[in-house]
């Protein structure tokens, strides 16, 4: 009977797991790099303008030819005293005279959606100036959130999913060869598509 209850509590959880996560991605990419496979849970629903943006960018096939260029570990960021764990990557720089907009900022105090490990986030210089690259975290990462000490404007930057699979690439990503921070040579993105 202990047995019987053991397997009836695992399998609630394992369905309300899968549940959770059905509810929380709405859409799912899928991002094939020369050292693997990255599948990605987009939030439209908590940050609408931002995974629209990416999956513009998926949809044109402008990932395509891009690359995970940069690569922040603990051993490459001497010079700062807000440390984080990241990859960075972008799309081809042959659609250039292509690309959209800059989009607004979607505040992790307006989607909820923080900076954890797996978290997919936009990358951007100023406030409401995200283009097209994005970084994948490394660990938990709250000094990305609103109010983190890493960009000096406290603004942070904005979530818009989390891995779903494929976080030992990611990880495998983040140790090759770099100089500085900048992959060298940059891992290419073969392409992202969204998974039915």
């Amino acid at each position: 009977m202990k047995a019987l209850s053991l397997f009836f509590c695992g399998a609630l959880s394992t369905i309300l797991f899968f549940g959770c996560g059905a509810q929380e991605y709405p859409v799912t990419v899928l991002v094939q790099t020369s050292l693997g496979e990255i599948r990605v849970g987009i939030d439209t629903d908590r940050a609408p303008m931002t995974a629209e943006n990416f999956l513009k960018y998926v949809d044109s096939g402008f990932y395509e030819g891009g690359s995970f260029f940069r690569t922040v570990h603990a051993d490459n960021q001497p010079d700062d005293s807000i440390r984080i764990a990241v990859i960075q990557a972008g799309a081809s720089t042959e659609y250039q005279d292509q690309f959209l907009d800059e989009i607004p900022l979607e505040r992790t105090t307006e989607t909820g959606l923080l900076h954890v490990d797996g978290a997919i986030s936009m990358a951007r210089g100023e406030p409401d100036t995200a283009i097209h690259s994005f970084f994948f975290c490394i660990g938990d990462q709250p000094e990305l959130d609103f109010g983190g000490k890493r960009n000096p404007d406290g603004q942070g930057f904005a979530v818009f999913g989390r891995v779903i699979s494929g976080m030992d690439v990611v990880r495998t990503i983040q140790i090759q060869p770099a100089e500085v921070q900048a992959l060298n040579p940059a891992i290419v993105i073969l392409s992202v598509t969204r998974v039915e």
